[in-house]
């Protein structure tokens, strides 16, 4: 796994994970190798029956001179077209939002693991950090 997103637990609840591979430039490819990417701010869009990633953060390659582009442009997600629709259809009856989890290889493709979330409410937030700390506590108890 290269690249996580460590918020999206917190912030969303999961409901589903789909796999697409994703289009990147040369550059960009060689700066996650290095782990010079950040997905927690990104969600996907869709625009002409086509899926997209926004917000998500490449650094430029320290070597890619002339090569490099934007960090924070909107790159295409490669998925067939009846999947594309059906989670469109989803996304609108269930008014739901789709996040990118993580980046990781697979066969020498980068892919994108991406969730069908909906979003927490503040106080779903605050269960959560209870929940977490309780369960900080109990492990402390057992291995003293």
């Amino acid at each position: 796994m290269l690249v996580v997103n460590k918020k999206l637990h917190f912030n969303y609840e999961v409901l589903e994970k789909i796999e697409a591979g994703i289009e990147l430039k040369g550059v960009e490819v060689k700066s996650i190798h290095l782990n010079n990417a950040n997905i927690s701010d990104s969600y996907v869009i869709f625009k002409r029956n086509e899926a997209y990633i926004l917000n998500m953060n490449i650094a430029p390659y320290s070597h890619g001179n002339i090569y490099n582009v934007d960090p924070l442009r909107t790159r295409k997600l490669l998925l067939h077209k009846n999947e594309i629709i059906k989670y469109q259809m989803r996304i609108k009856k269930e008014s739901l939002t789709m996040v990118p989890s993580k980046i990781y290889w697979r066969k020498n493709k980068l892919k994108v693991e991406i969730a069908l979330a909906k979003g927490k409410k503040q106080f779903d937030k605050r269960q959560t950090i209870k929940d977490r700390d309780n369960s900080r506590e109990a492990r402390k108890h057992i291995r003293v």
